[in-house]
């Protein structure tokens, strides 16, 4: 069984569908999956700060076991444990949201396997999810591929946090979610929940970053991350084109390799529209 971590609002479905179409047309074995959804209501903070909705999670889970029937979503509701936890800490107000801090969160949630790969929503798979999943972390807490531009910036190992392959049991002994979350509490980090991961570690492995590419796509490129990037041309500017935005995928960045994977979205989408028109 493979284990994958969502995280998000209502907001991430499409990065959901997109991020999974990828992993299972990618993936040639027949293992079956599990993709759990961490997601909470904090819309007193933000009306947009909404949980992924179980029609969501249903019709998710519709298009996963098409695939194989043994795959399965599991949908967990943690805003219980976000306000004992991080509510009203001083990286609430993340530079994203604070969906980004939930993933500390697993620890404390039941059933979450000892092996667990975390995805941001903002990226495709373009070879086989095994060459990553396979990888032995059992010495360590995690394994992550360096940050693009954080590994020139901040210092050469300085790791991107959207792709996280995490050895929970190992995590668990250590502490280590336990301790990012004190460091949240305790004073404004500059990039929230990955500065409180970064200084909370004890043992990580740095991935090829080949497994986390944040800004070129080559054919060794296991994992395509679709983050905000900066464009010299025509002028110099950051852009934050994501997967989905399938025109521009194709405009700006001339990618038509992922095009079985972009069409069955739009279909998908479509349909999932029409079936939410049809309820009102």
């Amino acid at each position: 069984m493979v284990n994958i971590l969502y995280c998000g609002n209502d907001g991430v479905f499409d990065g959901m569908l997109t991020c999974t179409l990828s992993i299972l047309k990618r993936t040639a074995s027949k293992e079956p999956f599990t993709f759990y959804i961490f997601t909470m209501d904090v819309s007193h903070l933000n009306d947009q700060y909404r949980p992924v909705t179980d029609r969501q999670v249903a019709f998710f889970e519709q298009v996963i076991k098409d695939y194989h029937p043994q795959n399965r979503a599991v949908k967990v509701d943690v805003t219980a444990l976000y306000k004992q936890e991080l509510a009203a800490c001083p990286n609430e107000t993340a530079y994203c949201s604070p969906y980004t801090l939930i993933r500390l969160l697993a620890d404390m949630v039941e059933g979450i396997p000892d092996k667990l790969l975390y995805l941001d929503v903002d990226l495709l798979f373009n070879r086989d999810i095994h060459l990553l999943w396979d990888i032995d972390v059992s010495e360590v807490e995690y394994a992550a591929a360096r940050d693009h531009y954080g590994k020139y910036l901040v210092r050469p190992s300085y790791i991107n946090a959207g792709v996280l392959l995490f050895h929970m049991a190992r995590c668990r002994e250590t502490g280590l979610f336990q301790k990012a979350r004190e460091q949240l509490r305790a004073k404004k980090l500059l990039f929230a929940d990955q500065s409180a991961l970064i200084r909370s570690t004890t043992a990580k492995k740095l991935l090829p970053q080949r497994f986390n590419d944040q800004k070129f796509l080559h054919k060794h490129t296991v994992v395509r991350h679709f983050s905000k990037r900066l464009f010299w041309w025509p002028y110099p500017h950051t852009d934050n084109i994501k997967q989905w935005h399938v025109s521009r995928v194709h405009k700006v960045f001339r990618y038509y390799v992922f095009d079985d994977i972009l069409y069955e979205y739009l279909y998908l989408r479509e349909r999932f529209s029409r079936e939410e028109a049809s309820r009102v």
